[in-house]
């Protein structure tokens, strides 16, 4: 099983980027399963939330926080401690919003990204790097996924910062 935690602001978009990684998994086999869910405190704008995704070619029936994750993607890096990798398996990787260096982490300006398609989070941008790190889903059911899930007037727009994204880790 692939498991991803991310980390957010209560309207950053966590949680919608989780479900979108789980849609865009399961959305040609019927073989794989995928579990979306949020954790958070009182739901207010700005306050921190933890989203997961759970992958796997078995139903996935295990509804409770991730202990060990393949990736941390962390959307503010306002949430980036030194103590998550201690949540990663050997191998995993934290992938970081961010102007800044961080020790330990691979580090994007999604921001950037967003910015350029004229959207307001950072969401579909951080969803794009991590597949394009990850390989865990394909740039063609990820953009299936996002007009799946989104408004139409949206999606063009958010389709294009993901696979901006996708492209920006290739490189």
């Amino acid at each position: 099983m692939k498991e991803i935690i991310w980390l957010g602001r209560g309207g950053q978009g966590a949680f919608t980027a989780a479900k979108l990684l789980g849609a865009a998994y399961t959305i040609d086999d019927d073989g794989k399963y995928a579990l979306a869910f949020p954790s958070f405190g009182p739901e207010r704008r700005g306050a921190p939330v933890r989203a997961f995704t759970k992958l796997d070619t078995k139903p996935v029936t295990d509804r409770s926080q991730t202990e060990k994750a393949d990736y941390i993607v962390i959307l503010d890096d306002t949430l980036y401690s030194p103590q998550l990798s201690e949540l990663l398996r050997d191998g995993g990787q934290i992938i970081v919003n961010s102007k800044n260096d961080i020790e330990g982490a691979r580090v994007f300006d999604a921001e950037g990204i967003a910015t350029d398609f004229r959207l307001p989070t950072v969401n579909t941008v951080m969803f794009g790097l991590l597949i394009g790190l990850s390989g865990v889903v394909t740039q063609d059911n990820a953009t299936e996924a996002i007009k799946g899930y989104m408004p139409k007037k949206i999606q063009e727009r958010n389709i294009g910062a993901l696979l901006r994204a996708v492209q920006e880790v290739a490189e």
